[in-house]
This record gives structure tokens, C-alpha cells and sequence, in this order.
């Protein structure tokens, strides 16, 4: 275990290689946020806030806005963390070419796989987690009624329980659109978990991920008329959302990253269609037609607000979404459908490179050689870069500084200022500047 700086908060070797490991590549870790969190408190205020209406058996829906690099997908992996902390499954996916919300080549079930395949709970992270989640609800089930019965395992008298509760919950979702079908196929799993029958619980685990192409497979494998196709998926997370929360989970939070891949659809009548299917979700979600699921989407300010292209060239979304009069830099509207990422301070982003230095020198072993007036010489360095008020992005500042202290780490006798007054470092304009043309069309993942 390594010691975290002047917090007193220990971090695990293994998280703190992935932390720094990961800022230094530009992307964002899945594990140890919390060590280096800074800024952004009144907006994972606002969408705890949200989570709090979940767990009560409401919806909520959220775009998070911000130029590349900004912190969107940082603040996205903080929620995540959040709420599977408190009994939610999360489901995330990242859009891309393959992967839209609607499309003519199974683009929108593609999206619905990969989060579908992405479910994740506190005990299993990374994934994967349909089959463990069907399970436990079974042993959870057939527990209670132990409890409640006195039988034992092999008694008709606790099948027939079992075969109630199961019902129970079964007939709740059967109420809701395809829920007839969905709730058949709990039933089918659940006696198949009882018979052993593995490739039975298979058969059905592949249904609902959405891997069945023919209704005729699915009609003589499972005996059910319907499969999930591109135009209906997201009636199934609805479903999902609420046979979560009927199997003991608190909710479950959908998170769709990359909202930049609707913008870059060259077709005009295909974005639309995307765009049509983003308003159904939001409608569903604020009208009260889905329970206990939140979904959160990330974007860029142009992805989301060019009236060309973007959301807002969809009218039904943009009278929705547009910003208000009185919404601005500092004074941003968090209880609003868009929270827009202004830019975390050079104050905050101080304190975030001394945590990194902190989890730096615990992790290598060293004596720590940048002081307070070595960092914010570092951080003025950087703000002073061509274009940085503008462009400059934490993703840029803490890569740099990732390398520096490997740098320092490994050629002690390198000093801080030689290496940074070096032209490559000093005059190098940030990767954002250099790339403004081509804004649109990069692909990160902070």
C-alpha cells in the first residue's frame, strides 16, 4: 500500500500504476478517482441529486458538454463509480460508426450489445455481469422462501414458492412494453437454473443481449415470437431497469459517451433518425415513462449546439435543450438537462498535479522534488503556451506533467527549469491548438 500525500488516504500499487499509466496515455482510469478528484463538486452535486430521484422510482436524463479533454468522460467514470457504491448497475458504451442509437445496419443494437455486455455492479466492475446478476437473484429468491417456509432445497413445497415469487416479479414486468415475452424468458432461466440446464440459461442470456437474428431461431430455441431489434432495444433497458430493481438493485444508470459519432453521420435523414430517437429516450425519461433508470450522455459544445448538424439541428431537442437567458460561464444552470464543463481553474488544477506528484514519488519510492512555487511555475508554463486561454485542456496539462515527473524520476540530475525551458516544451503548442481544424473529428476519451 502507498500513502497519499498530505491526505492521509492509501492507494494501492496496482490502482496507482493504472491512474498515472492512464492520465500519461489520455484516458480515463476506471479505478482510484477518487484520489485524484478536484473541481467539479456543484456538478456531481446536481447529478447526485438525480440519483437520489432514481433510487425513488424516477428517471432522469443528462447530456455533460465539453470541448475534448475538458473532464466529460472523468466526471462520467466519477458518477459511475458513485452509484454502483450505492446498488446500481451500470451500463456504459461509447458510440462510434458501428455503434449509433438508430440505423439501417443494426447500428442501434449494436450500442444496446455493447452495453448490455458492459453491465457492471459493485462486486463485478468490469463487466460482464448479466449472468451473475440473473443468478444471485435466483439465490436471493429461493432464500427468502427457505426462510419463509422451513423447507428445504428438493421440497415441492418451496418449488411452488419459489415458482410465486418468481411470478411476482415476473408479472410486473410483463405489464410493461415486450414485457410478456421478457418475463417468459425469466421464467425459462429460472427453471433451467433449477435443472442444471446450462446451455438452457445460455440460450436465454443470448436473447438478452440481443444475438438473435431470426424470430424463427428464437421461437423453436425459447418459444418466443419476438426479438430485439435496432428499432426497439431501448424499451428493453427500460425493462431491464425495472426487473433490476425488483431483483434488489437500487436502479441502473445508462452511460453513452461519444455523442460526437451522431454528429459525424454524413447522412442528414440518418442523423435525423438518431436525433428522433434521442428525443424518444428523453421524453421517456421526464415524462415519467421509465423507472428506476438514469442516462447520462457525453458531448462536445458542437456536437450538441450546431444548428447544421448537431442535436440542436433537431427542433423538437433544441427548444428543449437550448441554454437560458440568464445561464452563463460561472453562473451555469446544473438543474437543467445540459450541464455545460467550464474549465477547471490553474488554482484546482495546482492541487490535482500535487496529488499526481504525491501518488508519483509514493508509488517510485523518492523524495519529492517539486515544491508549491516549482508547480505553479509548471502550471504558468502551460497557461502561457500559444492559444492555452482558449484551448488548453487538463488532458494536455496532466499528460505533460505525467511525463515531467518520469522524467525528473528518472535523470535526477535533470533539473525542472532545464527541461522546461527546452523549446520543445516551452513553444510547442497544445495538441488542441494544433488540431482546432480537425475539432470535430478527433476521437478522444477524456
Amino acid at each position: 500500500m502507498i500513502k497519499m500525500g498530505n491526505e492521509g488516504r492509501k492507494v494501492p500499487r496496482r490502482i496507482a500504476q493504472t491512474v498515472l499509466n492512464s492520465l500519461k496515455g489520455g484516458v480515463v482510469p476506471r479505478i482510484g478517482l477518487p484520489y485524484i478528484a478536484v473541481g467539479r463538486k456543484n456538478e456531481i452535486e446536481a447529478l447526485l441529486h438525480d440519483v437520489d430521484i432514481i433510487m425513488e422510482g424516477g428517471a432522469s436524463f443528462r447530456f455533460i458538454v465539453g470541448r475534448y479533454g475538458a473532464g466529460k468522460s472523468f466526471l462520467i467514470q466519477t458518477i459511475r463509480n458513485y452509484v454502483m457504491d450505492r446498488g446500481f448497475i451500470v451500463a456504459d458504451a461509447d458510440l462510434s460508426p458501428e455503434r449509433r442509437l438508430q440505423g439501417t445496419k443494426g447500428q442501434g443494437l449494436a450500442t444496446y450489445r455493447e452495453l448490455i455486455g458492459n453491465l457492471s455492479t459493485k462486486t463485478k466492475p468490469e463487466g460482464g455481469a448479466l449472468t451473475l446478476v440473473l443468478d444471485r437473484w435466483i439465490n436471493s429468491v429461493q432464500t427468502e422462501a427457505m426462510q419463509e417456509s422451513g423447507a428445504m432445497p428438493g421440497d415441492p413445497q418451496l418449488t411452488k414458492l419459489v415458482d410465486r415469487k418468481i411470478f411476482e416479479v415476473t408479472s410486473t414486468v410483463s405489464e410493461m412494453v415486450h414485457g410478456f415475452e421478457f418475463a417468459r424468458l425469466l421464467s425459462v432461466y429460472y427453471h433451467a437454473y433449477l435443472d442444471g440446464d446450462d446451455e438452457m440459461k445460455m440460450k436465454v442470456v443470448r436473447w438478452f443481449r440481443g444475438e438473435y437474428a431470426l424470430k424463427r431461431e428464437a421461437r423453436e430455441e425459447l418459444g418466443v415470437n419476438i426479438i430485439i431489434t435496432d428499432d426497439d432495444w431501448y424499451e428493453y433497458l427500460k425493462l431491464f431497469a425495472m426487473f433490476f430493481r425488483l431483483a434488489g438493485y437500487t436502479g441502473m444508470m445508462i452511460m453513452i459517451d461519444e455523442l460526437v459519432n451522431l454528429y459525424k453521420i454524413p447522412n442528414a435523414v440518418s442523423r435525423q433518425y438518431n436525433y428522433e430517437k434521442l428525443l424518444t429516450m428523453y421524453n421517456d425519461t421526464l415524462q415519467g415513462k421509465a423507472k428506476y433508470l438514469g442516462i447520462i450522455m457525453g458531448a462536445t459544445p458542437q456536437a450538441v449546439e450546431d444548428k447544421r448538424r448537431g442535436v440542436y439541428s433537431y427542433e423538437a431537442l433544441r427548444s428543449r435543450l437550448a441554454e437560458g437567458k440568464f445561464s452563463k460561464p460561472g453562473a451555469r444552470d446544473l438543474l437543467a438537462p445540459v450541464i455545460r464543463l467550464d474549465p477547471l481553474t490553474p488554482e484546482e488544477m495546482l492541487v490535482l498535479c500535487e496529488k499526481l506528484q504525491g501518488m508519483h514519488m509514493d508509488l517510485y519510492g523518492y523524495e519529492g522534488r517539486l515544491g508549491t512555487e516549482d508547480l505553479a511555475a509548471f502550471m504558468q508554463t502551460e497557461y502561457s503556451r500559444v492559444g492555452a486561454e482558449q484551448h488548453i485542456t487538463p488532458r494536455e496539462i496532466i499528460r505533460d506533467f505525467i511525463e515531467l515527473l518520469d522524467l525528473l524520476y528518472q535523470n535526477p540530475e535533470i533539473s525542472m527549469k532545464s527541461l522546461m525551458d527546452s523549446d520543445s516544451f516551452t513553444y510547442a503548442a497544445p495538441e488542441a491548438v494544433s488540431n482546432q481544424a480537425d475539432e470535430a473529428y478527433a476521437e478522444f476519451t477524456i
